[in-house]
């Protein structure tokens, strides 16, 4: 324990050092830690398989399902899918292929076991760079989606191949069947985990435990999954996309708080798992080296196998999404039309010169099909070549390499175990150290600031604020109307003229003058018109007529707003 706290605090620091100096703190975690990893005396920092897929994985696949939009997964389900699903199956055989080939000892079940663990890539660090590189969103939403789906395919392909190996009895013994339980079962318990956390909050309402109620629910999810053999993975993923979208409706200090406390669990975890990656070089050559295997001949498969990995993702994104990059005259001709109705929206409804632009209210007749809001454009070819390098592996690999049993159900030692392992970890740290430095680099070659994008995120962020201050001055009109007893006209006056000179602007927070009737009726008449412009909102976005992301982003500024008033309410107490 001593030494994991201390490996934990190690890369705390390396990662407070790459980013006071701009550079990329996963690899310089990872080299740190294969560096040290060759001090004479160093105890092995080693955890089991299980202690990485469900103490760590978990909590990573839940905080990004919670920040991300399920309308924007939804929206570019055709990528995600691609990349997630079908991409792994192809890059498992493949790399199978390809082992088997090369590597003579390799029955094809077992290149298989070796492609099922390698083909998974993180997209963690490609996110991070991208977000700091300012990606295009819809390539971060697509890059995000893959690693919330990608996993729960190689971990299935893993369990199949394990079993057939070892000769153990699986759940369901047609692999096709068990494939189609996990990816059915999984998400049913991520739904009703979701649901049932959702309902929880609604009788809590107290912040601290909400928020500890949200570390609860990625293991239980994971865990209640995988002891109904389902796909544990799929769980977590679709449980935080409920409990994402149902967080509108929790209080704003809730949602403060999961946002802050989330982000310093995903730095935490990023961090320890990248140093552990690094941690494991020493010690792998000395498995290898205790199993008699030929250092010579596994550096050559596990080359052999990197280089595969890295050549099979460029090959299937170009495949899948760059049939139609030469055809120019069509691209040009679809690329005029989305400007002036936008990516991802309808095209936008004409003004007139006696209406104002009020905010659209809900209407079965606006409510589009699922289908209907599918994003169906092609990735350019820029956003295309920076997709198909973003393939590092990270913790599902480490976790499933390590997760190999030891016997077979004969009892027999299972075959080329350390082989196995040895060829992952260095796929997994080459891809890394390879895809992790040059990706930055490609990405400020390739340019790919999109004005289009800008002027959709503009054009949404727009019709937020038109709609909560349309909603605000619903509000105020009717405290207006109706003021309170004991308040005469100049005080009515000056709370409708602050509060609705507040409202239209989310960054100036009020200041209460002191505990009096006025302060009180103005804290009062401020917090029923913030709940009035979320819930305009969370209509709008319920009814399909704004984009989800613009809705969280305001729903932020928002939540800050309160936060204030609140603060500054309890000084003056």
């Amino acid at each position: 324990m001593e030494l994991l706290l201390l490996v934990l605090v190690g890369a705390v620091v390396v990662t407070a050092f790459a980013d006071r100096r701009g550079m990329q703190p996963a690899l310089i975690i990872l080299v740190v830690g294969l560096l040290i990893s060759f001090i004479p005396g160093l105890p092995r920092v080693e955890l089991e398989s299980h202690i990485l897929l469900t103490v760590v994985l978990p909590p990573l696949l839940y905080s990004a399902a919670l920040n991300f939009s399920f309308p924007s997964f939804l929206r570019n389900i055709k990528p995600i899918l691609g990349l997630g699903v079908a991409m792994v199956v192809v890059t498992a055989f493949t790399v199978g292929l390809v082992a088997t080939l090369f590597i003579p000892e390799f029955t094809f079940l077992l290149a298989l076991l070796l492609g099922a663990i390698v083909a998974p890539p993180d997209a963690v660090t490609a996110v991070a760079i991208g977000r700091k590189l300012g990606l295009p969103k819809r390539v971060m939403a697509i890059l995000t989606g893959e690693s919330l789906v990608n996993d729960a395919a190689a971990l299935s392909l893993f369990a199949i191949a394990v079993s057939q190996i070892a000769g153990t009895h699986s759940f369901i013994g047609n692999p096709l069947l068990l494939f189609g339980y996990n990816a059915v079962l999984g998400p049913i318990v991520g739904v009703v985990m979701g649901f049932g956390t959702l309902w929880i909050r609604r009788h809590l309402k107290n912040p601290a435990l909400e928020t500890v109620l949200g570390f609860v629910v990625p293991f239980a999810a994971f865990v209640a999954a995988e002891h109904l053999h389902a796909s544990g993975v799929l769980a977590v993923v679709i449980a935080g996309f409920v409990v994402g979208s149902g967080s509108v409706h929790a209080g704003y200090q809730t949602r403060l708080q999961e946002r802050y406390v989330w982000n310093s669990v995903d730095v935490l975890l990023e961090a320890f798992v990248f140093a552990y990656i690094g941690l494991q070089l020493r010690f792998i050559i000395d498995d290898l080296r205790e199993a008699r295997e030929s250092l010579v001949g596994v550096a050559v498969a596990s080359v052999v196998v990197l280089f595969a990995v890295l050549v099979i993702r460029p090959l299937c994104v170009f495949l899948m999404f760059g049939r139609g990059l030469l055809s120019s005259h069509m691209s040009s001709t679809a690329a005029e039309m989305e400007i002036s109705a936008g990516p991802r929206s309808p095209r936008p409804r004409k003004k007139t010169a006696d209406k104002p632009d009020r905010p659209p209210r809900r209407s079965g007749e606006k409510m589009r099909s699922w289908r209907d809001k599918i994003d169906r454009r092609k990735l350019t070819f820029q956003e295309s070549l920076v997709v198909s390098w973003t393939g590092m592996r990270g913790v599902v690999t480490l976790a499933a390499a390590s997760g190999i049993p030891a016997t077979l159900e004969s009892g027999e030692p299972f075959p080329e175990r350390s082989a196995i392992q040895a060829i992952a970890f260095v796929v997994a740290v080459g891809t890394i150290l390879i895809q992790g430095t040059t990706l930055p680099w490609m990405i400020a070659r390739l340019h790919l600031h999109s004005e289009e994008e800008e002027r959709y995120v503009q054009r949404e962020t727009s019709k937020a604020e038109s709609i909560v201050h349309f909603a605000s001055d619903g509000v105020i009109e009717d405290f207006v109307a109706a003021p309170p007893d004991g308040l005469d006209s100049s005080t009515v006056d000056y709370i409708r003229t602050t509060v609705a000179r507040q409202s239209r602007d989310a960054e100036q927070m009020p200041d209460p003058e002191a505990h009096t009737e006025r302060a009180e009726t103005f804290a009062t008449l401020y917090r029923r018109v913030l709940q009035a412009q979320r819930d305009a909102l969370i209509d709008s976005r319920d009814a399909g007529d704004i984009d989800d992301e613009a809705v969280r982003a305001m729903l932020e500024r928002l939540d800050l707003q309160e936060a204030g008033l609140s603060a500054r309410l309890e000084s003056r107490l």
